[in-house]
């Protein structure tokens, strides 16, 4: 009974193992949300804005007062006169508030900020190129699992004739180079057949590389109809996530430059001391408090030397601005292009289709009315076959190259 139970068990966990690796049909958006929970990329990039809000709360603690307690006990050698055993401890409680530091917890606080605010601009990029990512494979996935589709079908169209040609060479209608020739076409979409279940099977492992799931079935979406021109698009690249990264790094550094004048200026601190024990001459002491007023006069060039490196900094990253909204514009630019290309090619390729089917089925008739013979009925089967698999591929170019293009503009997936 233990042993049936015990089977029982590993066969539930067995099945709901595969019920969690292999899915049935997904969108693309099921498979990106997926791809979102699996990314390490995604997750370091958390952690790392995680770490920016951690360097914020330490530039924040610089303004703020800072308290300790501190215990002494001082041993030292008495002489027969002395009033006192040797021992002389102390304990107190001592806090130093800063009041004036040229502004440089302020320059400090703001610097973290605005890399903060950088840090999760490229979180949103890395989350936006990871669908160009799940796209690809999606498409190459669906292309695959279609042309798989039409292969099976031609390969049934193939069987159906060279069993019709066998039956009409059998009664000296067609002849033996006829039968030879449609069973020749037959086996080699029937090796194209494995060609293309060994790319799927490949499509497949990168599926799960991405998304941790083996989807069996892929569905896909009907792409949103808009009005895309260039003149719109090329405005939004100002706005995407990489750009505003790269504008909050020149926040940044512009911060890092009041941080280094800073030296410059005066510091004004507040200290004091609450003792909780004194011995001898300062027993009856509990308190004291200490104005500290320090005036830079002189130090060396370091000083001058930093706020130099600040402004070149900040002049290196208003540089590395201009390079990204220029390098976004011209991403842009080309996707739009292949978007443009891919879909003018897919409705090609759609009439392409339609006429194709039309003939084939025009040689079928004429064949059956030994108008036409059976080479020529077969040249318009691998005709359909061709162009059929061509838009399959055209429709998962222009697919790929609208997500591409909406990534280029900055937007993803909701």
């Amino acid at each position: 009974m233990k042993k049936i139970v015990l089977v029982l068990f590993m066969l539930g966990v067995c099945l709901s193992a595969y019920a969690q690796e292999n899915t049935d049909a997904l969108t693309l958006k099921d498979c990106y949300a997926l791809a979102l929970k699996k990314s390490e990329t995604i997750a370091i990039q958390k952690e790392i804005i995680n770490e920016t809000k951690g360097l914020v709360l330490q530039a924040m603690s610089l303004a703020l007062p800072k308290v300790s307690f501190a215990y002494t006990e001082k041993w030292q050698d008495v002489s027969p006169n002395d009033r006192f055993d040797g021992s002389q401890p102390e304990g107190k409680f001592t806090f130093s508030q800063p009041l004036f530091t040229g502004f440089k917890e302020f320059a400090a606080i703001g610097a973290n900020k605005h890399i903060g605010l950088q840090r999760e601009a490229e979180l949103k990029r890395a989350r936006q190129l990871l669908l160009i990512d799940v796209s690809d494979a999606f498409y190459l996935y669906l292309s695959y699992q279609e042309d798989l589709l039409q292969l099976k079908d031609i390969e049934k169209a193939l069987l159906e004739r060279t069993a019709e040609l066998k039956k009409r060479q059998a009664i000296g209608r067609s002849r033996l180079s006829e039968v030879s020739s449609a069973d020749a076409r037959l086996r080699k979409v029937q090796a194209d057949i494995e060609g293309v279940r060994v790319q799927q099977d490949v499509a497949v492992e990168l599926m799960n590389y991405l998304t941790g799931v083996v989807p069996s079935r892929l569905i896909d979406d009907v792409l949103p109809e808009e009005e895309i021109t260039i003149d719109v698009l090329a405005q939004q690249v100002v706005h995407r996530a990489d750009v505003e990264a790269v504008r909050e790094a020149v926040r940044s550094y512009e911060n890092n430059i009041v941080a280094a004048r800073s030296s410059f200026f005066p510091t004004v601190t507040l200290g004091g001391n609450s003792y909780t024990k004194r011995v001898g001459t300062n027993e009856g002491n509990d308190w004291d408090v200490s104005l500290v007023v320090s005036v830079p006069l002189f130090n060396g060039l370091s000083d001058v030397g930093q706020v130099r490196q600040a402004r070149s900094q900040k002049d290196q990253m208003e540089l590395r601005l201009s390079k990204a909204i220029r390098q976004a514009t011209l991403e842009v630019k080309s996707a739009h292009l292949r978007w443009r290309g891919y879909s003018r090619r897919l409705t090609a390729l759609d009439l392409a289709v339609t006429s194709a089917e039309e003939n084939y089925r025009l040689q079928q008739d004429d064949f059956q009315k030994s108008l036409v013979n059976n080479l020529d009925v077969l040249q318009a089967l691998e005709d359909l076959s061709n162009i059929r698999r061509g838009y399959i591929s055209a429709k998962a170019d222009a697919r790929r190259a609208f997500w591409s293009l909406k990534v280029a503009t900055g937007e993803d997936l909701k």
